[in-house]
């Protein structure tokens, strides 16, 4: 319920703090003294649009700030949790609009800035405002759907539909994706397979580009090679005076000094390991020109691989190692481009798993749905009566979907309200023929029928009582009442026979102070409730016969005749 409200600087509005209690509340005043004010800022509280022209002259800015006592089980708790804007013992929401001549408005929600989209995605749980405007909202096919499920309580059946209904789309998305994909890979797939081919008759191994491209060289040079070896080892070890006997000769030399001088025992040694390393490198040379044949067919064939190696590395440009990623890949897409026929046909199966039971469960919704039709307008019929529409008929056309569509996201069925407001007339569609006023009063028959189904806490009707006299009045507040066993229900009105019906009552007056007009507002108690009542039944002049048929109406309201209320 709305528990607080307050306003500074809106309009005509200076400074204003109001409680509210729970139950019936309306709301009245002279003609131009602001009681739309009120609504306006609760539009804004529930995230209507700002502009500029909502800030009293004089002012850069305008404040507007509403607390909620949230009942436990709104929805509004969760989602206030999930963005820890509320602590696990509280229940309160606040939100806060400030309106800014610079156009940077802000809004905050317990205390946290926020931008506009969270604060309509919580209002719309909290507070739902009728006035000759929202009365539009009423006309929308989705609106009567929701107003069928919603008596119907065929909600949670319709989520579940929608949530079926989603994964069926999606399965046949991703069977088109992968039919798609499968019939552009065929195009192509002669070519990968043809590329793949060639990559595995080419037998490529890593490292062999460098390898052959050194054996070549070798086999090229094979003249100049031997005689490098061939002069390198005689002039190291089979030569006159090579190196290695050179070296023994100096070690026989060293061996002698040492007997005349034994500090350089430690040189002998030395020409030990370096005649060892000699001998080595000797043996090296001698191994290495017994490989060197010459085979003119070998150096053939290194060309010819050479140049194949050349012609795919330059046509895939990638090196030999590269090419053996490249043919893992092709391999690999290859292998599983013969698992998508096999993906696809259990795809298929999937889909058809899924229509059936998004047909299942959208006929079970259509059914439900016809049983309640039938019954809303039983109970529509029995509200419009009471709300003096006796030769008024009202249905619920359900009918199923095209054959093009089949389903769509709320199941089979369009619903659409026919209405007709005159005996001997046919039905037409409500959103072309009926009137402001007779929309009002339907759409306040439609909220006490499901008075026990909605779960809003806060309705807010303006001017519900447009076009109807005190009769009606008189039954229109009844039901608002009755709906107040509810929800908290405010409504501003120009019927005494209405305004008394209300659990509190609030008056909206305007005054002007030192040439600035402000609007005040203030809950009338006792004497001041019935003084307004008599003004709204007398005028200008309020005779004693007028004041007491108001203490009679309000006397009336105290203590009622039992009746039951509309469900």
């Amino acid at each position: 319920m709305l528990t607080e409200l307050r306003i500074s600087h809106f309009a005509l509005i200076d400074q204003l703090q109001l409680e509210f209690p729970v139950g019936f509340i309306v709301l009245t005043g002279e003609t131009g003294a602001g009681k739309s004010l009120l609504v306006d800022a609760l539009e804004l509280i529930a995230g209507g649009r700002a502009s500029a022209e909502h800030i009293r002259s004089g002012a850069e800015q305008a404040t507007i700030e509403a607390a909620f006592a949230l009942p436990h089980n709104s929805p509004v708790i969760a989602l206030l949790r999930e963005q820890d804007l509320l602590g696990s013992d509280e229940d309160e929401l606040i939100v806060r609009r400030v309106l800014s001549r610079s156009g940077k408005n802000k809004t905050y929600i317990n205390g946290s800035l926020m931008p506009i989209q969270n604060v309509q995605a919580l209002t719309q749980n909290l507070i739902d405002i009728h006035g000759q405007h929202d009365q539009q909202s009423l006309l929308s096919a989705l609106a009567q759907l929701d107003v069928l499920d919603g008596f119907g309580r065929t909600k949670e059946l319709r989520e579940s539909y929608a949530q079926t209904y989603q994964e069926w789309r999606l399965q046949e998305q991703t069977l088109a994706e992968t039919m798609a994909k499968r019939d552009e890979q065929s195009q192509h797939l002669e070519m990968k397979q043809f590329q793949c081919q060639e990559l595995r008759d080419a037998n490529l191994k890593v490292g062999e580009e460098e390898s052959l491209t050194q054996e070549h060289q070798r086999l090229r040079h094979r003249e100049r090679i031997g005689e490098i070896v061939e002069q390198s080892y005689q002039l190291l070890y089979e030569g006159d005076a090579s190196v290695v006997e050179r070296l023994q000769v100096i070690t026989n030399r060293i061996q002698e000094l040492e007997n005349i001088d034994s500090s350089v025992k430690e040189w002998s040694p030395l020409g030990e390991s370096a005649a060892v390393t000699l001998r080595e490198y000797a043996d090296g040379l001698r191994n290495y020109r017994e490989t060197l044949e010459y085979d003119p067919g070998r150096l053939g064939e290194l060309d010819d691989r050479i140049a194949k190696l050349q012609r795919l590395k330059k046509k895939y440009k990638a090196s030999v190692d590269e090419l053996l990623v490249v043919q893992e890949d092709l391999e690999a897409e290859l292998s599983g481009n013969t698992d998508v026929d096999q993906q696809i046909e259990r795809l298929h199966k999937q889909v058809e798993a899924s229509r059936g039971q998004v047909e299942k469960v959208a006929q079970d919704l259509s059914g439900k749905r016809q049983k309640a039709a039938k019954k809303f307008e039983k109970k529509i019929a029995e509200e419009l009566t009471e709300l003096k529409m006796s030769d008024v008929r009202l249905t619920v056309q359900v009918d199923a979907l095209s054959d093009v569509e089949k389903f769509g996201q709320t199941g089979k069925d369009t619903v659409e309200f026919m209405f007709s407001a005159n005996p001997g007339e046919p039905l037409h569609p409500l959103a072309k023929i009926a009137s402001g006023g007779e929309l009002s009063r339907v759409m306040l028959a439609m909220k006490s029928v499901l008075s026990d189904a909605d779960k809003i806490p806060v309705l807010v009707f303006d001017e519900v009582d447009a076009g109807v006299g005190g009769g009606v009045g008189n039954v229109i507040g009844q039901r608002l009442r009755d709906l107040s066993q509810y929800h908290q229900v405010f409504c501003i009105t120009h019927l005494p026979q209405l305004a008394s019906q209300a659990h509190a009552h609030y008056h909206i007056e305007k005054e002007v102070n030192e040439n600035k007009t402000v609007t005040r507002v203030r809950q009338l108690v006792e004497r001041e409730r019935e003084d307004e009542i008599s003004r709204m039944l007398g005028g200008v002049e309020v005779t004693k016969a007028v004041r007491q048929t108001a203490a009679e109406m309000l006397k009336a309201v105290a203590f009622p005749k039992k009746r039951k209320p509309t469900s």
